[in-house]
């Protein structure tokens, strides 16, 4: 049996948390409210990329323009493997900070993609304290139930993705969201969706351990 791969994150992006970390206690006003004029200085977006880097093509879905829920999808395309996982990846950021467009989570998507072979979705939720809880925990189930439909697996996923082999990660407040949403999955009646495991990360500076082959 082949050893499990490791995945760990590239030192630029090491160094981009540690600043973004200084640079949200700065945002942070002291009524728990957050200064967004600030943040949007330092907050370096991606836009979705259809010709593949580093053997992963990205897009972004939209479930529901009225409330900003979107996703995007991080497809490998090095390896033509017939049965491919799902990943479902909440960011964190204390449930008020980030997105999966912000340039280190982009990395890490893309990383986890490639280095799996898994089709990643990566949501956007709303974000406290302007949306307060449990939007954030309501927004991310509502993307598992959107991708649970056919008609939507059919037209944003590809062909080889197999949802019943579903996966819930996330790190900081997204680790929160993916124990929680494991829990609400257990006693929701899915047509398609079938989780098997979830997993947390406190920080996304230590390496991951995945092993998906042997999850059942």
């Amino acid at each position: 049996m082949e050893a499990p791969t490791t995945l760990s994150l590239p030192w630029k992006t090491r160094i981009f948390l540690s600043l973004f970390n200084t640079v949200t206690y700065a945002a942070t006003r002291p009524d728990g409210t957050v200064n967004r004029r600030l943040l949007n200085f330092f907050d370096f977006r991606i836009p979705p990329e259809s010709k593949p880097i580093n053997g992963v093509k990205t897009y972004d879905v939209v479930v529901d323009p009225t409330r900003n829920l979107w996703f995007r999808v991080f497809v490998p395309t090095e390896d033509a493997i017939e049965d491919v996982p799902l990943i479902f990846y909440f960011h964190g950021g204390g449930f008020a900070f980030l997105a999966p467009n912000v340039k280190h989570y982009d990395v890490v998507c893309r990383r986890m993609a490639r280095k799996v072979a898994a089709v990643v979705v990566s949501v956007d939720y709303r974000l406290a304290p302007e949306y307060r809880y449990p939007v954030q925990h309501d927004d991310c189930f509502e993307v598992m139930k959107f991708v649970d439909v056919e008609e939507n697996r059919l037209k944003w996923l590809p062909e080889n993705v197999n949802v019943s082999r579903c996966f819930l990660a996330g790190d900081s407040a997204g680790g929160n969201i993916a124990h929680h949403l494991a829990q609400r999955a257990c006693e929701f009646n899915f047509q398609l969706l079938k989780v098997t495991f979830s997993f947390s990360m406190i920080d996304l500076t230590i390496n991951i351990r995945c092993d998906l082959s042997h999850s059942e």
